[in-house]
């Protein structure tokens, strides 16, 4: 079980949407905030990156950055450069001055129930170019630059798995460069050997009657260094994580499949209907079988 794709494949509530935009100094173009995961990626030239209580950024080729909660940010050829409003049917030229070429897009997020993975995020997740690492992403980065400038046959194909792919890597690019041992945080989650084989128990089998003692068992340690080393790196207790997962398992199994709700209370580890439906209805206000019925999540 791989247990980043699994989060993400839960939380996505749509299809991804990219572009590319090319532009000339002197240019500025805002970004409204908006309830997506935006991404932006320096193809060529230079940008800043500008947003609200955030520093200046200053971006180069092959820089990418995501802003997980749509923030309301500006990409510019200088941080003092006029700005228009962002408008993908009519994006300005710019001037005569230095030419940029942005890959830009955005993720539809199931905001009503955020997975830890994604709310312990900074505003701005930025990932720098460097020479030697993350080869994959900047494989990708290149690959996804072709695509969208070449427009060949089978780039409705090509483009939507490089921007998908995208999203993944750019987050495990950058807990990557923050994996550290003595901190907590998602980065040590998924490398802390007993704490990340503790998530692929659970997210493989969400309805198994899990005990910490049990857990503890399966990775080797004693319950109470287990416990401590689970809550240190997740930032919750491995039951209180387990019921979160629980719940996000019986969205996702609502939102994309039919099946009857004593079968998606079962696959959750309830025997009983009416518990688990008291226990959706207490996580998410809104009892399940009305929570399928309501219009797709568009990242709201």
């Amino acid at each position: 079980m791989d247990v980043l794709a699994d989060v993400l494949a839960a939380m996505r509530s749509g299809p991804a949407t990219s572009g590319r935009t090319e532009v000339r100094g002197p240019w500025g173009l805002r970004f409204r905030e908006a309830p997506t995961a935006a991404f932006h990626v320096v193809h060529q030239g230079t940008s800043w990156l500008l947003a609200p209580d955030e520093s200046p950024l200053a971006l180069g080729p092959g820089d990418a950055v995501l802003l997980p909660r749509g923030l309301e940010h500006t990409l510019a050829d200088q941080p003092d450069s006029p700005v228009v409003d962002f408008d993908p049917e009519d994006i300005p030229a710019g001037g005569d001055g230095a030419r940029s070429l942005l890959l830009c897009g955005a993720y539809r997020l199931d905001r009503q129930r955020p997975h830890p993975v994604l709310t312990n995020l900074p505003e701005v997740v930025h990932v720098p170019a460097d020479p030697g690492r993350h080869r994959t992403l900047h494989t990708a980065i290149e690959i996804l630059g072709e695509e969208l400038d070449a427009n060949r046959p089978g780039a409705a194909a090509v483009v939507p798995a490089l921007v998908d792919a995208l999203l993944v890597l750019i987050l495990r690019a950058w807990l990557e460069d923050r994996r550290c041992p003595t901190e907590g945080g998602w980065s040590r989650a998924l490398t802390d050997t007993a704490v990340a084989q503790s998530l692929e128990l659970i997210h493989s089998k969400p309805g198994a009657n899990w005990t910490v003692a049990d857990l503890a068992a399966d990775v080797g340690l004693s319950r109470a260094a287990f416990a401590r080393r689970f809550t240190e790196a997740v930032g919750e207790p491995p039951l209180t994580y387990l019921s979160r997962w629980r719940m996000t398992t019986a969205a996702r199994l609502l939102r994309d499949h039919d099946r009857p709700l004593a079968a998606v209370a079962k696959e959750i580890g309830y025997t009983s209907e009416f518990a688990f439906a008291k226990a959706f209805k207490r996580d998410f206000g809104i009892a399940p079988g009305a929570y399928r019925k309501q219009p797709a999540l568009s990242g709201t």
